[in-house]
């Protein structure tokens, strides 16, 4: 989930400053060599990832336990940020394995020769869906959908429902309600964007955008302005007193403002236009030339296995990808499930970012 992603809700988590590294590692190759014959093998494994990647200490430790690695972890800013970085050390990379490359970065990371094929333990019990590489490049390791939240307390003062899908935020009742990011600079603004071409088509989607300007959209940099400074729902909206009840956020949003509320409510105070909805999933791959690729494959097994699953919905807020892993409590009470999202291919994503965020801008910031 990054900046010019977001990392689904476990971004949500940091700006409210409660996310913390749970990361174990001397931060450096405990033996040197690269797994080749006569070479001593490395029992260190260093992930490359993002700054709101999270796992619960003990689980990350059951693994180091099991596998005889001690796992580095190697925070690099926003997923799109860290990528880059390894797209110019390509063949030398920083770490063993690289998490966060999502949907709407695949395809270049592909397209750079940044991993080596190879097939997960396990890749079987993923849903078949979020298998977007054939040749195994990549894992999937999650997913996290970005959607309209919206403010019930706002909507049921105001005795307005609340909206549910994008033709209804154009209507007169919504005037002036909602608040987005910046396609060109945010993730969620981007996936926002691509789940009105994804609905609308390369026909509709330019004057959907018309209409969404002439009813008032606010556009503000990034997610954190959005969520914490001008959406009247959130915990740091309310402090800031502000007055945009609708924003582009992530499906998980409800569950975080219940889980950091203080005092924490019995129902969330946020909803999900679930009509709203782009699909976003998370990958890990192997970096080609990494030191100790036999450590990273035992790494992305692990990451797709039931333990690892089932501790990330409360640490990134983000949803399993495996079918036997099980959703906690606080997601199931105070989360939704978005039967059918918008999903584009990673290839047309690729193909048409750069022309549609230019098109965007000029129709809507300009």
């Amino acid at each position: 989930m990054s900046t010019t992603k977001k990392v689904a809700g476990a971004v949500l988590a940091a700006a409210l400053g409660v996310t913390t590294l749970s990361a174990c590692g001397d931060g450096g190759q405990d033996e040197a060599g690269d797994g080749a014959s006569g070479a001593p093998k490395s029992k260190t494994v260093t992930l490359v990832t993002h700054d709101s990647f999270n796992v619960t200490d003990t689980v990350l430790k059951e693994f180091e336990q099991q596998s005889g690695y001690t796992v580095k972890v190697l925070k690099s800013g926003d997923a799109g940020a860290a990528l880059n970085q390894e797209i110019l050390t390509k063949g030398s990379p920083r770490g063993d394995v690289f998490f966060g490359v999502d949907n709407t970065l695949l395809s270049r990371a592909l397209d750079n020769g940044v991993f080596t094929p190879y097939e997960a333990k396990g890749l079987a019990g993923v849903k078949p869906e979020y298998v977007l590489d054939k040749q195994h490049r990549v894992t999937p390791v999650d997913s996290g959908d970005i959607c309209v939240n919206y403010d019930k307390a706002y909507f049921a003062d105001k005795k307005i429902a609340p909206p549910q899908t994008l033709d209804d935020l154009v209507k007169p009742e919504y005037k002036n309600l909602l608040v987005t990011e910046n396609a060109a600079t945010s993730s969620p603004g981007l996936g926002f964007l691509l789940a009105t071409v994804g609905k609308y088509g390369e026909e509709g989607w330019k004057d959907y955008w018309s209409k969404l300007k002439a009813n008032g959209v606010e556009v503000v940099d990034g997610w954190e302005q959005a969520y914490n400074e001008r959406f009247s729902g959130s915990a740091g909206g309310k402090k800031a007193k502000a007055d945009r009840p609708l924003v582009v956020s992530y499906a998980s949003s409800p569950p975080v403002e219940v889980m950091y509320g203080e005092p924490q409510p019995a129902e969330a105070p946020t909803g999900v236009a679930t009509g709203t909805c782009f699909r976003q999933v998370e990958f890990a791959g192997l970096l080609k030339g990494a030191k100790n690729e036999e450590g990273g494959k035992a790494l992305i097994d692990f990451m797709i296995g039931k333990k690892f699953q089932e501790d990330m919905p409360l640490q990134m807020f983000v949803n399993p990808v495996v079918t036997d892993a099980a959703l906690p409590e606080l997601f199931t009470k105070h989360g939704v499930v978005v039967e059918k999202p918008e999903t584009m291919a990673p290839e047309t994503i690729a193909k048409n970012r750069d022309q549609w965020v230019k098109t965007w801008s000029s129709l809507v910031v300009k």
